[in-house]
């Protein structure tokens, strides 16, 4: 597989030096550009197309979730697919759901360890969402609420799980995905192959009525087959 292409975009200079280093210095890493400001942000992946853009909330002259919406419109119109991480200090249930909103794809916090941020690139990339597990039990509130919460979908009744249970390698599979790992690391984790581990995904994702990784995760939660 090419190396994950990383736009960087933070204001914060040692934060920012810091990460990239430790990035590259990890296999099949490559940033590609870095921005201090939103402004300087916005230009960036939409030229350099990242396949993850790291995005700070706190920029200076636009934050990272007016630049997450302006770029997902954007990119919209000219068809490719830049996928956005937050990567911030903030975590209440206002500025985490606006973010997802805006059309974020993943959202970590900064004190998230390098394994954790390198994992959850290789998700992000891969189509998936990656949410720290500290941002899952607010998505997790917010979908308990009457209204939907943006990008989370509608939750299955606890009936409907229970027709269909898991088996015990399913609720493994299941455990981790809400830890956020990605199929290669479910798969080394377990000993499996990721053809396997694709299997269970898919069959846990029938079973939970969830259109993707992160509806079953919250599903999960909220339904205690995950703690």
């Amino acid at each position: 597989m090419n190396d994950i292409r990383i736009a960087l975009i933070e204001d914060h200079d040692l934060t920012r030096v810091g990460m990239r280093t430790a990035l590259q210095q990890k296999p099949g890493f490559r940033v590609v550009g870095e921005a201090a400001n939103g402004t300087d942000g916005l230009r960036l992946i939409t030229t350099a197309r990242p396949d993850v853009a790291i995005v700070d909330i706190g920029l200076p002259d636009m934050d990272g979730i007016e630049l997450t919406k302006r770029f997902k419109q954007a990119q919209a119109e000219a068809g490719y697919e830049t996928k956005v991480l937050i990567l911030t200090l903030q975590d209440s249930e206002e500025v985490v759901m606006a973010a997802f909103a805006a059309g974020a794809d993943s959202y970590c916090m900064k004190d998230v360890s390098l394994d954790q941020l390198v994992e959850a690139l290789k998700v992000t990339r891969e189509g998936n969402a990656w949410i720290d597990p500290a941002i899952a039990r607010i998505v997790l509130r917010q979908s308990q609420k009457p209204a939907k919460a943006p990008g989370i979908g509608s939750l299955a009744h606890e009936d409907d799980i229970q027709s269909y249970p898991l088996t015990e390698r399913e609720l493994e599979v299941l455990r981790l995905i809400v830890d956020g790992h990605s199929n290669a690391s479910i798969a080394d984790k377990l000993f499996i192959t990721v053809g396997t581990v694709k299997t269970h995904v898919r069959n846990i994702l029938n079973k939970l009525c969830a259109d993707d990784r992160t509806q079953a995760a919250v599903r999960a939660l909220r339904t205690g087959l995950v703690c």
